[in-house]
């Protein structure tokens, strides 16, 4: 490229098709920019990046923008004619960053998402730009291959066996999907991938077990999705902790087992969405080996704790499941998306996902094969995730995300420390790792549950119309809770002190105001 005539286009592919009967009279190259467009456009997108990330800390993180306002905002008429890349790019300046949740913002506290590193920048960037899809290993050597030494350096990294089978997949979610669908294949006592749930050889209900306060969504809808229904889902009682109860547990096997129906999986918590915990996941594991159970643990959340020297305890036993789920996007805060599904017996993986089809092989082999890792995960198609992992986790490096990972649970147990000297507030929970939740009680008015989660709704309702912190509301023992979740490598003791007082402020003047 370098070396070309300024005006010249950025592919060398021969200018044959210009007035071609048939071909569109459309030159393949002039899809691509030019050298000078190229250039510039990436200054601009450059400039545009560093703005945002030099004044991350300082903009609003919640647009608090009706969504009507934004449709009618975005909304255009379909383009017909080309338009110039530099006025795109202020259109997005313009239009898209202002009205984007800034989850890289320091303060930002909802759901449970990680603030992004920049290397994922230029890793998602190159990624397109050679535009891999690891699914198949001749679409992409390299991408596939980069892919397994990332899910070696995952399970390394959790205590799980490095030469676990894995698979990068679009989040948690879909890691449960797969992980539930693996469990039923290898449960089922049957070839359930050839007969399906409606074999005559199914006895009774296939139904699984997960903890019935902290137990994830994903996995009712892993249930729906896989057609076993919602119901199969069975909620085991928790501890004053929130911790699954072991007893109840292996009461609830025994009592389906009688019923004529067929337990095939346990789903512990690593680090739950709500409050944190880690379920004792020994424990689960001898009642999942007694009773021939699939034990899959969930560690979208919290897994990646386990580098933290001071709470590697509580993972103790996370070696034992049969599958665990993973998800960068989270706590090692890289950018969306990116999960993890690691599996011990490979075998057990692809037998659950593999097809065979011509097209995908060809009809000899030859020795530039590889793994194909659609045989592995319910994809055919995925983008090349495993780049941006791997350049974060070479720039940062294990001991600094160990420093980080500790900087957010230290962080915290300082909001902890200032809710209980609080008069005016009540914590919900105790610190375990990430997440915390708690509520305004107010000191000058006496009010009922009711009243009480209503305020603490209107709450964080405020607080996101600020701008200056994104927070969100949960259930706690029917309880409504601010709830915070500190997944952000900027964060930094100040952002708490602020969106404490912001939250303590808005609920000073709402009781005033009832």
């Amino acid at each position: 490229m370098l070396g070309l005539p300024p005006g010249s286009r950025l592919s060398s592919y021969p200018q044959t098709t210009k007035g071609v009967p048939g071909l569109g009279g459309v030159v393949p190259e002039e899809v691509d920019l030019s050298q000078a467009e190229f250039r510039a456009s990436s200054r601009e997108t450059e400039r545009m990046l560093l703005d945002l990330f030099r004044t991350i800390g300082s903009r609003r993180v919640f647009p608090g923008r009706k969504p009507a306002e934004i449709q009618r905002l975005l909304s255009e008429p379909l383009p017909v004619k080309p338009q110039a890349p530099l006025k795109i790019l202020r259109e997005v300046e313009e239009k898209i960053i202002p009205n984007s949740t800034l989850v890289g913002s320091p303060r930002y506290f909802g759901f449970v998402m990680g603030s992004g590193t920049t290397m994922s920048v230029f890793g998602d960037a190159i990624a397109a730009a050679i535009n891999q899809n690891p699914g198949v290993w001749k679409a992409g050597p390299a991408a596939t291959e980069l892919e397994r030494v990332v899910i070696r350096w995952f399970a390394e990294m959790v205590g799980y066996d490095r030469n676990a089978a894995g698979v990068l997949t679009s989040g948690g979610t879909m890691a449960n999907v797969a992980a539930i669908a693996t469990a039923l294949h290898d449960k089922a006592g049957y070839d359930i991938a050839d007969e399906g749930l409606q074999s005559e050889k199914r006895k009774g209900r296939f139904v699984l077990y997960m903890s019935d306060h902290e137990g994830h969504s994903s996995v009712v809808k892993a249930a729906q999705l896989l057609g076993l229904g919602k119901s199969s889902v069975r909620r085991v009682k928790s501890n004053d902790d929130f911790t699954m109860d072991v007893g109840s547990l292996e009461g609830a096997i025994e009592r389906d087992a009688n019923e004529g129906n067929t337990p095939f999986c346990v789903v512990a918590q690593v680090g739950s969405i709500n409050v944190g915990i880690v379920d004792p996941l020994r424990e689960i594991a001898r009642v999942c080996t007694r009773h021939d159970l699939w034990f899959h643990a969930d560690g979208a959340c919290g897994a990646f704790g386990r580098i933290v020297p001071h709470k590697a305890s509580l993972f103790d036993g996370l070696e034992l499941a049969d599958s665990v789920t993973l998800d960068p996007h989270k706590w090692l805060f890289i950018s969306y998306e990116c999960g993890c599904l690691l599996v011990g017996d490979s075998a057990k993986l692809r037998n659950t996902f593999t097809q065979h089809a011509a097209y995908l092989k060809g009809i000899l082999p030859t020795e530039y094969t590889g793994l194909d890792y659609h045989e592995y995960n319910p994809q055919m198609s995925r983008g090349f995730m495993a780049l941006k992992v791997w350049m974060s986790l070479k720039q940062i490096g294990v001991e600094r995300y160990t420093k980080l990972l500790e900087k957010d649970i230290a962080l915290v147990e300082y909001l902890d420390g200032l809710v209980r000297k609080s008069d005016e507030f009540e914590a919900l929970c105790k610190p375990v790792l990430q997440m915390y939740c708690f509520r305004f009680v107010p000191k000058s008015k006496k009010l009922n549950e009711a009243e009480l989660n209503s305020l603490n709704q209107r709450i964080v309702d405020e607080a996101q119309l600020t701008g200056k912190v994104f927070l969100m509301t949960t259930a706690i023992r029917g309880k409504t809770a601010l709830r915070l979740s500190v997944t952000n490598h900027r964060t930094r003791k100040e952002d708490i002190d602020l969106t404490f007082d912001l939250l303590r402020r808005i609920g000073r003047k709402l009781s005033r105001n009832r």
